[in-house]
């Protein structure tokens, strides 16, 4: 055999042996370890499971306990502290609109029984404004928050074709108005089918509280209870919405020929 061939087949197996022993080298390296992520502490909060929208009453399922950073988490109310605050909240109204995930915070709620209530659940655009009932003049009792009201003015005026005798007039001044509240209490007591109150607060437009202010001054106001089926029927029929139809009759009285005006 040629002695060069014998040197560079030598040669050749010398530097596969050494790069084998590279590579297993290289394979049996250990990894590095991965450096541990810190783990921040954490609370349980009380935050929104669902959106809340404004004015909307907050239900238990609207809420749910969920974890937040500890230092996060000082203000807002945690299940260490309270674990009830679910069945607490409940039944309260919101301010403004509450996200989903979005920390519960009082400070956007108002208590069924606490200042800003009526605020909360009066619509946009619309007025709260008391006026003064009895029995007689609030359907005997049978008038309950939340439901729809006719308003009716009745007023005396003086008879000029008979002295010493007063004309009683009577109109519907606002129709389908919804009451937000007897006396004080904005929704039916349980157990209770009758609220006896000597006010009545009515969900009025500006124009229509405006209307009952001026008629109040006026007269004697009366509400006229209505099915619970007109909640969709037309609203307002304020003074300035009606006009009453009128026609000329003759009345004869004692062979003299009066002439009066009959509405309709």
């Amino acid at each position: 055999m040629n002695i060069a061939r014998v040197v560079v087949l030598i040669i050749a197996l010398s530097a596969g042996g050494v790069a084998a022993y590279l590579a297993r080298g290289t394979e049996e390296k250990p990894h590095p370890a991965a450096e541990p992520v810190a783990q921040l502490p954490t609370v349980e909060i009380l935050a929104a499971k669902s959106d809340i929208g404004l004015g909307q009453t907050v239900k238990p399922e609207d809420l749910q306990w969920q974890a937040w950073p500890a230092s996060a988490g000082n203000n807002l109310i945690n299940r260490a502290s309270k674990a009830e605050a679910i069945n607490e909240i409940a039944g309260s109204i919101a301010r403004s609109p509450i996200f989903a995930g979005e920390p519960i915070r009082e400070q956007k709620l108002v208590r069924a029984n606490g200042s800003g209530f009526m605020a909360a659940i009066l619509p946009s655009g619309m007025r709260a404004i008391s006026t003064e009932i009895s029995p007689e003049t609030g359907a005997g009792g049978f008038i309950l928050p939340n439901d729809r009201v006719d308003v009716i003015l009745s007023k005396r005026e003086k008879n000029p074709e008979r002295s010493g005798a007063d004309a009683v007039q009577s109109e519907i001044i606002l129709s389908n108005i919804r009451v937000l509240a007897i006396d004080q209490a904005p929704k039916e007591k349980e157990g209770i089918n009758t609220l006896v109150g000597r006010t009545a607060t009515l969900e009025l437009k500006p124009e229509q509280a405006e209307t009952l202010t001026r008629a109040r001054q006026s007269g004697t106001l009366a509400l006229a209870l209505r099915s619970i089926t007109d909640v969709n029927a037309p609203e307002g029929r304020s003074e300035d919405q009606v006009q009453r139809r009128s026609e000329s009759v003759n009345v004869v009285r004692y062979g003299v020929a009066n002439q009066t005006t009959a509405q309709k």
